[in-house]
């Protein structure tokens, strides 16, 4: 058996199937486009773990869920596009998309807001566990988003 496998099965978790693993992304983002906070959370995990490319770990629900109440104030964004790939138990995966989005009021440490919007391709990792997400990695260009809304 593969390792990653044996390790799974060694925590005491249950992998899902591949096709389970893809219909639990698609469902975590399409609560994503509809600013759905609550199914979001319900696709996560216990110990689940938000890892982005340009910030801070954060570890739980709670924390997850304030990042997402100050994503909603600052922009608004929806998904296009969306691929979600899966390995052959269903235990990790992988997604990229276009986003499209209007920055709505001025994020700290960022450059102010006036309503710019922009395009990212977007790629994010998963970790799955028990039916759930356990871990989220997203990544994407701040230098193309930060080109995008000051305008150069």
């Amino acid at each position: 058996m593969h390792s990653a496998i044996v390790s799974i099965l060694d925590r005491g978790t249950q992998t899902m199937t591949a096709a389970a693993t893809r219909k639990l992304i698609t469902r975590y983002y399409d609560a994503f486009n509809k600013q759905d906070t609550a199914t979001m959370l319900d696709c996560l995990g216990a110990g689940f773990v938000h890892d982005v490319s340009q910030g801070e770990r954060r570890k739980g629900k709670k924390k997850f869920a304030e990042f997402l109440d100050h994503m909603h104030r600052c922009y608004h964004e929806q998904l296009s596009d969306v691929v979600v790939m899966t390995s052959t138990d269903g235990a990790r995966a992988a997604a990229e998309f276009n986003l499209k989005g209007k920055y709505l009021a001025t994020d700290e440490g960022l450059p102010p807001a006036k309503g710019q919007t922009y395009k990212l391709r977007v790629g994010a990792f998963f970790e799955v566990a028990d039916g759930k997400i356990t871990r989220v990695s997203t990544h994407y260009s701040l230098p193309d988003w930060t080109r995008q809304v000051v305008g150069k």
